[in-house]
């Protein structure tokens, strides 16, 4: 584990995104928590100005970053405004937690590739954020829809084809 890395992104609801990711190529684990926001220690009933955010350790000889990040802008909207689903206000915004400058130039060139696609209606609305403390999630929220199996989700692969030609 000393070789992986670490990718912080926000989506909507936590569980929907870990219940995808943990299944993609390199994942080797998922934590659900809270991320850019104003209190420490937040929790899911007072977690002012997080988002519902994920964490994922990832083996970067079997995926990239942007690879992780082609598939976060195919398997929620990115482009609607503190929204996914039935979900709304800022806890659900789509948002980047950019670790280094390497990370956030990497996502404003997805973003971009993501915009000239012209696969979604609207433009991006990602916000690009930069590393926070990351608050895991209480116990009941990790793997939730494997604990809950018919538990809400708004979350699915709405392209199959890639947003990238190839990883650089």
């Amino acid at each position: 584990m000393e070789n992986y890395k670490k990718a912080y992104i926000a989506g909507g609801c936590f569980w929907g995104m870990e219940d995808l990711f943990r299944t993609q190529p390199g994942i080797k684990d998922t934590e659900v928590g809270y991320q850019g926001g104003e209190n420490e220690n937040p929790s899911y009933k007072y977690h002012p100005g997080h988002a519902e955010g994920i964490e994922l350790i990832y083996d970067p000889t079997e995926t990239s970053f942007r690879k992780i990040l082609d598939y976060f802008f195919r398997m929620h909207n990115p482009t609607t405004v503190d929204q996914q689903g039935n979900d709304k206000g800022s806890s659900y915004r789509s948002a980047i937690f950019y670790q280094n400058e390497e990370e956030k130039s990497i996502a404003e060139e997805m973003i971009n590739i993501v915009n000239a696609s012209g696969k979604w209606d609207g433009e991006v609305v990602t916000t690009l954020e930069p590393f926070s403390p990351f608050w895991k999630a209480e116990e009941n929220h990790q793997d939730y829809l494997i604990k809950n199996p018919n538990g809400y989700t708004c979350h699915f692969l709405r392209f199959d084809e890639s947003f990238i030609k190839e990883d650089k």
